[in-house]
């Protein structure tokens, strides 16, 4: 059988269109692949009916010529996001055997469009994480390896299950959400492109809330131009998200087209942070390179509440968890453990429900919210929010983006993690600032630690800036030439 998934969008799409191939054949491919990376433990649920079915009904369109954007293109689902009548857990034993009556307003565009679902990725429980190690399912494995080398690597969280998938050709793309680094991370991690929208670009409807001013969906891919396509059709205005931008959608596969010629980008020596590697430093050197070579202009910026901000969002967004998780105490859906009383329903249900990670988050957002201390934590984080917010657009008037690497680190294998949560927090610094400012970044693979594992540059961009955040990466991902690594 011929193997499909080394094929690109492009590729797929005109073998459609000059009847090379099937959609059934494509699909049976990628079910066929996953079947063989299943030891990454990248899916919770596949769902090869469905696939099967959705690549048929693909198939009759394209003999009609009536085909849609996506039809025929296998799509994986982080476990986060609603699909109707199939199971959606969030990665927790709280949501065990939960089968939502709806779905997702960014899945059913994907539907809409002939994707087919090939199943539900693996995820850090409730988004919670940025390892993939908390989901109740068990950890993910990163599909890279190294010659001569045992260790087995963490994928990054939370969309650690989506990125694993992708980079091993268990998916051509798949959804994840970022609410302070959860599709850049993992991406960078996995050796694939990961953006995060501008906030409220596409809708939350549908998806199970961690920190809702700080939630937002997107793509995990293997190109740009792939990113740019599935964010093209899951972007645009919801009236069931009254957080959804009511504004008109850019052409990004068009304009990734665009000359660099002129783009000015920002340097913000302030993410030369504590424990940033050499290999990311020399990497960070080459993309500024990269961008003059193509026709930007590279000049430093300074950000200097930028420190504040992984502070300020290990406050904001436990807070806004503890609100929204107060919803799960084994009344209306999901797990109940019984009990002598209500009040101790409520608890067994909730200690059983719920592992470390989540926990100790729903504690520390219930602190910052109780009286005394919510002036002294909550209302002082939303101030240094607005702080960061407005330094960011301060900066955006002379620049048009920001060059940043994604992490301070490559992966790490597992058993070589930060033993504290402290430590562990600090893999987001990097990446919480957009998503405390709402704005749009987008992690593109540009090259290899001394040791051979991938590494990410970062573009940021203004609000609704997502098109220049796009062309950006685009011109990094080409003068990268990046090559996935050797893995599964």
């Amino acid at each position: 059988m011929t193997d499909f998934t080394t094929l690109s969008l492009t590729d797929l799409k005109n073998g459609y269109e000059k009847k090379d191939f099937t959609c059934r054949e494509v699909v049976t491919s990628y079910l066929a692949r996953m079947e063989a990376t299943k030891a990454l433990n990248a899916y919770v649920l596949e769902t090869p009916d469905i696939a099967l079915a959705a690549a048929d009904r693909s198939d009759a369109r394209i003999q009609k010529q009536e085909a849609l954007s996506l039809d025929g293109i296998p799509v994986a689902v982080k476990d986060l996001f609603c699909t109707k009548d199939v199971p959606t857990t969030a990665c927790s034993k709280m949501l065990e055997g939960y089968k939502p009556k709806y779905e997702s307003t960014v899945t059913q565009k994907l539907w809409d469009a002939g994707a087919v679902m090939l199943g539900k990725t693996n995820m850090d429980e409730f988004a919670m994480g940025s390892t993939n190690m908390t989901s109740a399912f068990g950890p993910v494995i990163n599909p890279v390896t190294l010659p001569g080398d045992a260790r087995r690597f963490v994928p990054g969280g939370s969309s650690g299950g989506s990125a694993a998938a992708v980079a091993a050709r268990a998916a051509l793309m798949a959804t994840g959400s970022d609410t302070g680094g959860s599709i850049r991370q993992p991406a960078a991690f996995c050796g694939i492109v990961g953006m995060k929208p501008t906030y409220g670009l596409c809708s939350r409807y549908g998806m199970v809330a961690f920190a809702s001013s700080l939630d937002q969906a997107g793509p995990l891919t293997r190109t740009v131009a792939d990113a740019a396509l599935m964010l093209q059709i899951t972007a645009g205005h919801d009236p069931k998200d009254a957080t959804s931008l009511n504004r008109p959608v850019p052409d990004f596969v068009g304009e990734l087209s665009a000359p660099l010629k002129g783009l000015r980008v920002g340097i913000p020596h302030e993410y030369q942070v504590e424990g940033l590697g050499a290999d990311i430093v020399a990497l960070w050197e080459k993309g500024r390179a990269w961008l003059v070579e193509q026709g930007a202009t590279c000049v430093e910026v300074s950000l200097p509440h930028t420190k504040y901000a992984l502070p300020a969002y290990y406050v904001l967004a436990p807070a806004e968890a503890s609100s929204n998780l107060a919803r799960y105490d084994g009344v209306r859906y999901g797990l109940r453990v019984e009990g002598a009383t209500l009040d101790e329903m409520y608890e067994n249900t909730r200690a059983e429900g719920f592992g470390d990670e989540v926990t100790r988050r729903v504690l520390m957002g219930t602190y910052v919210l109780s009286a005394g201390f919510y002036d002294a934590y909550y209302r002082k984080a939303q101030r240094v929010r607005r702080v960061i917010s407005d330094e960011f657009r301060g900066v955006f008037e002379n620049v048009d983006v920001i060059l940043a690497p994604t992490t301070p680190t490559p992966s790490f294998a597992f058993g070589e993690e930060p033993k504290d949560p402290i430590s562990m927090y600090m893999n987001d610094v990097l990446t919480v600032p957009a998503n405390i400012a709402g704005l749009p970044a987008i992690s593109v693979p540009a090259g290899l630690s001394k040791e051979g594992l991938p590494l990410g540059l970062q573009i940021i961009g203004p609000a609704f800036g997502d098109s220049v955040v796009l062309r950006a990466g685009l011109a990094v991902e080409r003068a990268a030439n990046f090559v996935f690594p050797q893995g599964e």
